[in-house]
């Protein structure tokens, strides 16, 4: 395959099928033709970064996930954030997510600092 930058939907199914193939002949990195998939993958990474976006999500609703996941409840966070009510509200989006929040939520939570502020 000749590589080159991917214009079309067409183009871009077949640098797919392409990469389903050298998948399946087990290709070594660091080969020549290894080199070729890696380059390959970049190309499709920009062709699909271009043409399907995939959206930030909600920085309230990424709280709440990644609480969750930590097994946290909302009176966890009360102390560290606000009052009860005000977790409660922040949570239920009746109230903004400041920057001073964000900084919290990035800090204890790990959460990525890009999807608080989007």
């Amino acid at each position: 395959m000749e590589l080159k930058i991917i214009q079309t939907k067409k183009e871009h199914q077949a640098y797919l099928d392409w990469l389903d193939e050298m998948f399946d002949k087990k290709v070594k990195p660091h080969t020549p033709e290894g080199d070729k998939v890696e380059v390959a993958l970049l190309l499709v990474k920009q062709y699909e970064d271009e043409h399907y976006p995939i959206p930030m999500p909600d920085p309230i609703d990424a709280i709440k996930i990644k609480m969750q996941e930590l097994g946290l409840k909302n009176k966890d966070l009360v102390g560290k954030v606000g009052t009860k009510g005000y977790v409660s509200a922040l949570l239920n989006k009746r109230k903004p997510l400041t920057l001073e929040l964000a900084k919290l939520f990035h800090r204890e939570l790990s959460i990525p600092s890009d999807v608080l502020l989007s």
